[in-house]
């Protein structure tokens, strides 16, 4: 049994990862297990911003967006070097295991050290992307995707106005879950992802036909891996001569605080990841399938691509 470990945030923010942090922090300490946390991400492990928490550390902060922890990206992580000086900054202070919570490249880094050093390494998916392989779940996704709902609310009520489309972009390099869910719940008529290949011909063709049948508005939502909204926005425009505007959401998707479903998850896996941390177990991610809390190997979560479900790609398809 582990007696001191570490908790981490890394890479981009996410609505939950408070909740996580405190729900590892409180379980050790309930455990008699000293705690520490690293500010900054990997960053901090390098520079050795490490402090000690006991629980008050950890107090008022399930509410909050973002993380108090703070995080960053670090290249200098990258390297051997790097890492080699990282694990000597925990061992130095007694350290026995640490849990990371962040997305796909800082699960990657937790992996990577693991395997060079044997220290053990329990992951928890910190992501509103959604795209972690072998979970249903990441922290902040939902709070993420309510964030894209109102926004799409509203962008409802002055689309039916002026008749207009509104081409509304929303983060997702490589997954389009974010789009998709929002785009569903919020009853876009298109959704642009990166999984799916997609005509804008074909698509203008269809507004105008459309419009012609006495539509008063479009709304369509569009992943960032899938194209941009200040380029497809003026060919929609020009193809179909159909007043069109463009609005990116950008970074409000990641803030604001966290939702029901986001605290009480991110809550459920922090404490798994701390009991799991302490008995010795490594190299594995928590997350949530089917409604329950699994166990995914680390490596394998990071060396496979997450796929969209299908069904909601024909969804999607159906309800437009």
């Amino acid at each position: 049994m582990l007696k001191s470990i570490a908790v981490m945030t890394s890479g981009g923010d996410s609505p939950g990862m408070n909740a996580a942090v405190r729900a590892v922090t409180r379980t050790a300490l309930h455990q008699g297990v000293k705690v520490w946390g690293i500010r900054g991400g990997y960053h901090g492990m390098l520079d050795e911003d490490i402090f000690e928490m006991q629980s008050k550390d950890v107090s008022d902060i399930i509410q909050r967006g973002g993380t108090f922890l703070g995080t960053a990206r670090c290249k200098r992580f990258q390297t051997p070097e790097g890492r080699m000086l990282g694990y000597k900054n925990l061992v130095d202070r007694g350290i026995q295991g640490l849990v990371v919570v962040g997305g796909d490249g800082s699960l990657r880094g937790a992996s990577t050290l693991s395997q060079e050093t044997g220290l053990p390494i329990v992951g928890l998916p910190g992501t509103i992307d959604n795209d972690v392989w072998g979970m249903e779940y990441t922290i902040g996704c939902d709070t993420a995707a309510n964030t894209i709902l109102d926004a799409m609310n509203k962008l409802r009520d002055t689309a039916s106005a002026h008749r207009r489309v509104i081409v509304l972009e929303v983060m997702g390099r490589s997954s389009g879950w974010l789009a998709m869910v929002a785009g569903i719940s919020g009853g876009a008529e298109y959704i642009l992802v990166p999984e799916e290949p997609f005509d804008l011909e074909q698509i203008c063709e269809n507004m105008k036909a459309d419009y012609e049948r006495g539509k008063r508005y479009i709304l369509m939502v569009v992943a960032e891996g899938a194209g941009k909204a200040s380029e497809i926005g003026p060919i929609i425009a020009e193809k179909t001569g159909i007043d069109t505007r463009v609005s990116k959401l950008g970074h409000i998707q990641r803030g604001g605080s966290p939702s029901v479903i986001d605290r009480v998850n991110a809550s459920r896996l922090g404490e798994h990841a701390a009991l799991a941390i302490i008995s010795g177990l490594s190299d594995i991610v928590f997350g949530f399938n089917r409604g329950h809390v699994v166990s995914i190997n680390l490596h394998d979560a990071v060396t496979n691509k997450k796929q969209l479900d299908p069904s909601l790609m024909r969804l999607a398809k159906v309800l437009a």
